[in-house]
């Protein structure tokens, strides 16, 4: 009987020494993983290293630049980009990965589209990592056809070293019985692809207006079209060249108002 007892006693001290372990282990891993003590990061994009760096401090964050690109509206050597991103819930000590702006801009050669119809002339500037700019249309027997090819108001020789992602205007033909086109919708779209189909139906970016919701140079990135003027046709109502204003915004909510 006392044998029992014996094997009793310490089959309940094992099982008491085995559940304070398991406490401990629980315990010592919450405060190891800081279990239930997330952050949400702050927003970094348009500042320096330096400005980042201390707010980064101020929110126990490790900050790391991995890349860069060039935006040329964009101020040189600030943070295009982040991950995790703005608002992500994240541990202290978590490591940011930064993209930066470029301090120096990447050059390349102007090629040479004159003659170009407006589609050829697009895909060889794209091919540069240059941009179609602003469409100026002159009376001529081609319509879309390029006659020059300009740069902060002039003329660009081919040949020129220009930085990329620059915009280039195009004079372009128009003659008497093609001058016309219709205004497609870019509802829903990045600004980038809003341009781009505007540029393919001979038509130019007006206005830009960003409503409420947009407030730090990331939700620029990130908005979409809501609204548009003149609104969507598939007539050939408005002449080669017509202005469309766009309204953007990061509220989905605000795509379906103006689409009901």
């Amino acid at each position: 009987m006392k044998k029992d007892n014996w094997i009793l006693k310490n089959l309940i001290i094992g099982a008491v020494v085995v559940s304070a372990i398991l406490v401990l282990t629980i315990i010592t891993l919450k405060t190891i993983t800081r279990h239930n003590q997330e952050q949400s990061v702050p927003d970094f994009s348009g500042m320096t290293i330096a400005q980042a760096m201390e707010k980064a401090e101020q929110a126990n964050l490790r900050l790391e630049v991995t890349d860069s690109v060039f935006m040329p509206r964009m101020e040189r050597g600030v943070i295009f980009r982040q991950n995790p991103v703005f608002g992500s819930m994240v541990k202290k000590n978590r490591r940011v990965i930064l993209t930066i702006n470029s301090l120096q801009p990447k050059r390349v050669n102007m090629p040479s589209v004159t003659g170009f119809s407006l589609r050829q002339a697009k895909a060889e500037l794209s091919g540069k990592q240059l941009k179609v700019g602003k469409l100026i249309y002159t009376q001529d027997m081609a319509t879309n056809n390029v006659l020059a090819q300009l740069y902060n108001g002039k003329e660009i020789p081919a040949g020129t070293m220009i930085e990329t992602e620059s915009e280039i205007d195009l004079r372009l033909g128009m003659s008497w019985d093609n001058n016309m086109t219709s205004v497609p919708s870019v509802m829903g779209y990045s600004l980038l692809t809003a341009k781009d189909i505007l540029t393919d139906n001979s038509l130019n970016l007006g206005t830009l207006t960003y409503d409420s919701s947009v407030k730090t140079y990331s939700d620029t990135l990130s908005s979409f079209v809501i609204r548009q003027a003149p609104t969507p046709t598939d007539s050939l109502a408005f002449r080669l060249g017509a202005v469309v204003n766009l309204t953007l915004s990061i509220d989905k909510s605000k795509l379906t108002e103006e689409q009901q």
